[in-house]
């Protein structure tokens, strides 16, 4: 279906998607250097500063698909300018953050924001341009998100140096400002391709449920009530597909899933993808400062490399996916990712640096082949009813598949060491443990690489509908 769109409305929601899609990457990576500034001022424990991060990830996942939905019916300018405006006063209460419990609940709404922002922005940009132009703006779009990646830590570690920890949510107000003015101002139209439908309050709240159980659950593990928690969120997935087989309009169409080929194996691959990848920061990031003895500043130096290459060649993989079937060009970039992975498997304390750069640099352009391709291919597979949803599933493949990863992390980590301080007399077994938990992320790739190449063609798929 193509979309027509006149020039300015094209380019200024390229603007607004591009500003936004950096915003939220860009908090989620700077924080993190951050912890330590905020866990001293309010003398908080490590669980609690945990809760920091994990309060963003698990409220952003849990209303991600809702929210995609209510942007199907009511109009996704409305929902993403709504997100706008809840994120960036959010940012505020975060600033003037008087104790944790304040901030932890400035960062759910954040969360909240983010969901609104992510589940309609890609939407959007799939209503506004034709489909020959699709991979172009998506790779565009992916750059942002892969640039908020890169200048997150550098960024986030000189402003909570010179100005403060608090500084890193003041800065997010104007980047806030800036799209919501042009939003308000100067993107025209609206769009909401199921405005005939009602929301599934019902199956929201069972979806919520579910997705809190399991993403908390496994950021558990190994711990005996992570197991229950997943375990229960696995079991509450089954009545949520009894429930959604029996409404008239679900919040989550499960016969997208039966029916969608291509819809249903792209989101597969990019669960698998972030949860092989995903991980590889945190790994390296500790191997580098342990064993090769580097400084913070040093190890970020160097893991930059895999965020800059994706930043660089996003737009022309994504333009490459409007030629050739995405199919190809994202199970190319799977391949790749895997190869990137593998070479990890082999790191030691002699493995040079030249090495793990050349690994994070193929693991940059796998990834790069990979995530516009497959993000093209599930907004391609898709009517314009489902657009906000397509949008907002493929968000909580990417956070259920971030916090898997680092779960598979952790769960390796305590079976090979268990709960002690990485110090010297242990870097054997943490070596091991880093061997281990790549071995098992390049097992995860080859599993990936099938599930691309048996979506299907995505051009067949759009001759059918028609």
């Amino acid at each position: 279906m193509e979309i027509c769109s006149d020039a300015k409305t094209k380019d200024c929601a390229l603007i607004i998607a591009t500003l936004t899609s950096f915003l939220p990457p860009f908090m989620v990576s700077s924080i993190n250097i951050a912890l330590p500034a905020i866990g001293a001022e309010f003398s908080m424990n490590a669980v609690l500063l945990g809760w920091i991060a994990t309060s963003y990830l698990l409220s952003s996942a849990v209303f991600m698909v809702p929210f995609g939905k209510i942007a199907d019916i009511y109009g996704m300018k409305r929902i993403f300018q709504i997100g706008l405006v809840i994120f960036t006063s959010s940012s505020l209460v975060a600033f003037f953050a008087p104790s944790s419990s304040i901030l932890i609940v400035s960062r759910i709404l954040q969360g909240i924001g983010s969901a609104m922002i992510f589940g309609t922005g890609t939407a959007i940009l799939v209503n506004v341009f034709p489909l020959r132009e699709r991979g172009k703006v998506l790779g565009i779009n992916a750059a942002s998100v892969y640039l908020g990646l890169s200048l997150g830590p550098f960024l986030g570690g000189l402003l909570t140096s010179f100005f403060g920890w608090r500084s890193l949510f003041l800065i997010n107000v104007p980047l806030g400002l800036i799209p919501l003015a042009l939003v308000l101002w100067k993107l025209k139209g609206e769009w909401a391709g199921a405005r005939e439908e009602r929301f599934d309050l019902v199956g929201s709240i069972i979806y919520s449920l579910m997705l809190v159980a399991i993403m908390y659950g496994l950021s558990l593990l190994p711990a005996p009530e992570g197991a229950a928690l997943a375990l229960a969120g696995m079991v509450t997935f089954f009545l949520l597909i009894r429930w959604e087989s029996r409404v008239a309009c679900p919040v989550l169409d499960v016969g997208l899933f039966k029916s969608n080929r291509v819809y249903a194996f792209s989101n597969l691959a990019a669960l698998i993808n972030y949860s092989s990848t995903f991980a590889v920061t945190f790994l390296l990031s500790l191997y580098l400062q342990y064993i090769k003895g580097l400084q913070p500043d040093q190890a970020g130096l160097i893991l930059v490399a895999q965020p800059l290459v994706m930043t660089v060649l996003s737009p022309y993989t994504g333009r490459l996916s409007d030629r050739v079937e995405p199919r190809l060009v994202a199970t190319a970039g799977m391949a790749l990712t895997f190869v990137g992975i593998l070479a990890f498997v082999f790191l030691g304390q002699e493995t040079s640096i030249l090495f793990i750069v050349a690994g994070l640099i193929i693991l940059g352009l796998g990834l790069s082949l990979f995530t516009s391709p497959n993000t093209n291919a599930i907004m391609s597979s898709v009517e314009p009813r489902c657009y906000g949803v397509g949008s907002a599933m493929l968000g909580t493949m990417r956070l259920v598949g971030q916090v898997l990863s680092m779960g598979i992390a952790m769960l390796v980590f305590s079976t090979f060491m268990g709960k002690v301080e990485i110090v010297p007399e242990y870097y054997p077994q943490f070596l091991v443990c880093v061997k281990v938990a790549f071995a098992i992320f390049s097992v995860l790739c080859v599993v990936g690489i099938f599930a691309s190449m048996a979506r299907g063609t995505l051009r067949e798929n759009q001759a059918e509908k028609i």
